[in-house]
This record gives C-alpha cells, structure tokens and sequence, in this order.
C-alpha cells in the first residue's frame, strides 16, 4: 500500500496520506552534524533510536544500514508486542509495504533490458484481450512506463469502503488481480493518461499482471530468483498468506478498518490476509535487509547498472516540495543530499528507506505500529539524522 495527496474519501485515506507528506517533507529537516568517532558509530545510532523511543509512543522499530564498504548491520528498539513485552530484534520481520513495490519495479526493468518488455508499450499489447479489459479507466492509453511512475490515470482500490467492508467480512480470501481492479471498472479517471500523477495501487497490480504474462512465471517466484537468493536477502519473504513465519505484531489502532481492530495478528494468523497487496507491495522484511537491497539496487548490482537512471528519471510527485517519482523510486532531496528510494504502509505498520548516492549509503527504518501520531517523528527524519551520523568522517 502507499501514498499520495487524493481525494479525501475517508478518514483512513486522509490518515495515510497526511502520513507519507508528512514523512516526505519532514525529510528536509537538519541532519544530524555532530561529528562521531567511527568506532562509537553504532552505540550512537542506538542511541538515538533509544532516545526517539522515549520520545513516542510506538511499540518497537528496527533499523538496517549499509555502509559505503558494502557491509550492513541492524538495530532494534522497543517491544515487538505490548503484552508480552518481548523485545524487538533487529532479524524481527514485518510487512514492508509499498516499498515492496521496488522489487516488481526491478524485475520490469531487467524485462526491458533483455527485450521483453518496453516502457512505452501499451498494456494492451498485453492485457487487451481480457474481457475486462476496456472496463478499466484510460485502459486503451496507457502504457507501462505510466504504471510504473504512477501517471496512468488509475485509481485506488485499496482504500474504498467497499473494498474495506468486504475485506473484513472475509479476512481469509485470497485475491485474484481481477478481484483487485472489479472495485474501479468503470470509473471515471482523474486525468488521461500521462496528463497528471496520482499514487496507487492499482498500477502495479496491472503491473504485476503483465510481468506474469510476459514471463509465463509465478511474480514472488521470479522475484526470489533474481534478487532475493542471489542478493541473500534472507529475512525477505513474500506475503502469501494470512501466517508469516517471524513476523511480529502490529498495531493499527482503534479505528482501524481493515480488520476493525488494533492487533494485527491473532492465533498467529494476520485478521486480514496480506496477501491481497501483492505486486503493490507484498514482501515482509528487516530494516537491514531493505537497506540492503536500496544499496544494492541502486548502485546497479542487483540488475544492470545501466537500467538505474531509468528507475530514478522522474516526474513530479504530490508527495512534497521537489520529490519527484521515478519507476518504483521516491526521489526525495534532504539535507543530507538527494535520495532515491521508497516509503510504505500496511495496517499496523509502517516503513521507510532511503539510499543516499553522495555517500553511498543507505538506511532503513520499519515501525510495528500504523498510529502516525504515535511517531514521535516523521520516519523520513529518523533515516535522515542516522545518515547524518553515518556520513560524519572520525
């Protein structure tokens, strides 16, 4: 799931998406400049997770960090469940999100490389034939550079009432990607295609439909075989059911409609299955892990280097002064200097990761809770100051 400035349709919508500007432009607050000895670097960065933790009110968080030199290390602060008070580690997974949404970026691009696919091919090259297929806005118009960068005109599925109420009535279901796009057939789009930006869901889920057509493969399947096992992103997984193995507790507040209640997770089983985001996001990882793959995706050493200026070409997004939208990238500049990567949500979580390119760095953040005011601080914020800190000669 992710962000964007939309139409206020509920009061969740208005939640998440105040969250991710939020986040977004809170990225433009100071770094932190004091200068520490290299050897006092990870007792500091805890400190200052310790300190934001005292500071909030959010259960737990881990943090990954890849360094310059390629070697990575994670933290962990606070409790991965309020009742039995256990202890966050840094290996704890949870849903990541919409920085999921990296990894179907990813495999699109190492299709146009090896000539499979054009990023200005219609979909309907691919997807015309589908008996829904003229059911879906601007469906003749728009083409997969457009589902990337989110400028197809495409709406959101995820947070419509219907979709919510339906969601929760059967929290098991497994969801078809026809399933996902029955709730906008026939809607009427924002703008036409590549006339305007709006985030959404909705055109990976398309997305992720043509990469399974064009490589006649399962997307997690294809997606582990490229990135996940050669990159040995062991604590990544793909949400492919209601139980996820060592994934914590989240909580996603009193209010919250996908589920109707705050523990994310009973009997071990999540109380809507995380399934249904798939391609929009799909994947439970570690803070360490996702810096990780920010480093190594955008250094061009999880695909070919020549496909990153693709990714990170973007076009302006309603996500804050200057951010722009690349192809699966947030492109965010900071005090710190540029950064490309992504930010997510999923009920009872919260994520963000950046890779700093000036010091080829990168950082990632992930939160048990999807409360944005028991934050404490913007996530974007967080990542920031810890680069401050990483970027800091002794």
């Amino acid at each position: 799931m992710g962000a964007a400035k939309v139409a206020m349709k509920s009061p969740l919508l208005k939640i998440i998406t105040n969250f991710f500007v939020l986040t977004i432009i809170s990225a433009s607050v100071a770094a932190q400049t004091s200068t520490v000895p290299a050897r006092d670097v990870k007792q500091e960065i805890q400190s200052k997770l310790d300190e934001w933790h005292a500071a909030g009110k959010f259960p737990g968080a881990t943090v990954g960090v890849a360094l310059a030199d390629g070697s990575s290390f994670g933290f962990a602060v606070g409790v991965s469940d309020r009742e039995t008070k256990r202890a966050m580690r840094p290996d704890d997974r949870m849903p990541a999100g919409s920085t999921g949404k990296t990894f179907a970026a990813a495999l699109a691009l190492q299709l146009v490389k090896e000539g499979k696919l054009g990023l200005d091919d219609k979909v309907e090259r691919y997807l015309g034939k589908e008996p829904w297929f003229g059911r879906l806005p601007n469906a003749r118009d728009i083409t997969i550079r457009q589902l990337l960068n989110h400028t197809s005109g495409l709406v959101r599925y995820e947070f419509k009432k219907e979709f919510t109420d339906f969601l929760t009535a059967n929290p098991d279901k497994f969801w078809t990607p026809e399933e996902r796009l029955a709730y906008l057939f026939d809607e009427r789009p924002p703008f036409a295609a590549g006339q305007g930006w709006e985030y959404s869901d909705t055109n990976y889920i398309v997305l992720g439909m043509i990469l399974e057509r064009v490589t006649g493969k399962d997307f997690y399947g294809e997606a582990k075989r490229l990135f996940i096992k050669p990159l040995k992103l062991s604590n990544t997984i793909p949400q492919d059911g209601p139980k996820l193995k060592n994934v914590v507790q989240g909580y996603a507040g009193p209010n919250n409609p996908f589920g109707g209640r705050d523990r994310m997770i009973e009997n071990g089983k999540f109380i809507v299955n995380p399934q249904l985001e798939w391609t929009g996001g799909g994947w439970a990882s570690t803070g360490e892990d996702l810096a990780r793959w920010a480093k190594l995706m955008y250094e061009g050493t999880a695909f070919d280097a020549a496909l990153v200026p693709m990714m990170v070409d973007g076009v302006p997004a309603k996500l804050g002064p200057n951010v722009k939208y690349g192809l699966g990238a947030i492109i965010r500049p900071t005090p710190a200097g540029l950064t490309y990567g992504h930010s997510g949500f999923f009920p009872g979580y919260m994520t963000d990761m950046m890779y700093f390119p000036e010091h080829k760095i990168a950082v990632a953040v992930q939160i048990n809770t999807s409360v944005p005011q028991d934050l404490g601080k913007p996530l974007s914020r967080v990542l920031v100051e810890l680069a401050g800190v990483l970027s800091k000669k002794p």
